[in-house]
């Protein structure tokens, strides 16, 4: 098959800059509909609604829901018609196994795969003290993001990869003067995720990962997403939707005992 139509979605909504740039770099080659949420949604992970709102945009459509409804509205209803979803640009990285889930970005492409449509998520590592996420981006500064997703647009579907992966989980540096190369990774199984009780009866959670993103430090080997983001790499993971049965999983035995002892 070949790529002509492309929707375009994100987590961070409509107005976020990372979009826009993805916008700017697909609709040269192809045909983009926009199809996002109005506001942000990151961290929603497969949240569906029961219905949304929808409004035209000069991009497409604004949707007041969840990336997920997004998707599922445009395949079904709005852009029936295209050929491939990109979710992206999201400022800030979605790095690790124990993220895919939770990601509002990666859960658009995950959605896609359900409808057999090839899908990119797109995210750019940001570096830098506690209060990176207010920092303001513009289009320049999601440059590897850019292009590394063009490319594979471009190539992957021709190249069979879908025919393999369900999605493809793609992490880029925060652009600088050089390109970045790509690396194919797998997403890194480290996990940290902490809870704390606070003194006022709430949990709080933190991440420690986000102190230890540095080259010397970082807990992954080469070869994983974190690892190529801090190496200066944009990040390419190739992926299959959640959920794979395992038959051999000895789940058998267990029903055979089960029976046996239901009857004694």
């Amino acid at each position: 098959m070949s790529v002509d139509r492309i929707l375009l979605t994100n987590d961070d909504g409509v107005d976020a800059a990372g979009l826009r740039a993805l916008y700017d770099a697909l609709s040269a080659e192809y045909a983009v509909t926009v199809v996002a949420p109005a506001d942000d949604q990151s961290s929603v992970g497969r949240l569906l609604s029961d219905d949304v709102a929808v409004d035209d945009h000069e991009l497409g459509y604004v949707v007041d829901g969840t990336p997920v409804d997004c998707v599922v509205a445009g395949l079904d209803e709005l852009v029936p018609e295209a050929d491939a979803v990109v979710a992206g640009c999201n400022e800030g990285a979605n790095l690790g196994a124990y993220t895919l889930g939770r990601s509002g970005t990666v859960s658009a492409a995950v959605e896609a795969s359900f409808f057999d449509v090839p899908a990119v998520a797109t995210s750019m590592y940001v570096p830098g003290g506690d209060d990176w996420w207010k920092r303001e981006f513009e289009g320049v500064d999601f440059a590897h993001a850019a292009r590394a997703t063009r490319f594979l647009v471009d190539e992957a579907v021709d190249a069979g990869v879908f025919e393999r992966a369900d999605y493809l989980n793609v992490n880029a540096p925060i652009a600088d003067a050089d390109r970045a190369p790509l690396r194919v990774t797998t997403p890194s199984t480290w996990y940290g995720l902490r809870a704390e009780r606070n003194g006022d009866g709430r949990v709080g959670f933190s991440d420690p990962i986000w102190g230890r993103m540095n080259e010397d430090d970082v807990p992954d080997p080469v070869g994983t997403d974190r690892r190529a983001v801090v190496d200066g790499e944009v990040s390419v993971s190739p992926l299959s939707v959640p959920h794979t049965a395992e038959p051999d999983a000895g789940v058998d035995d267990l029903i055979d005992a089960y029976e046996a002892a239901v009857r004694s």
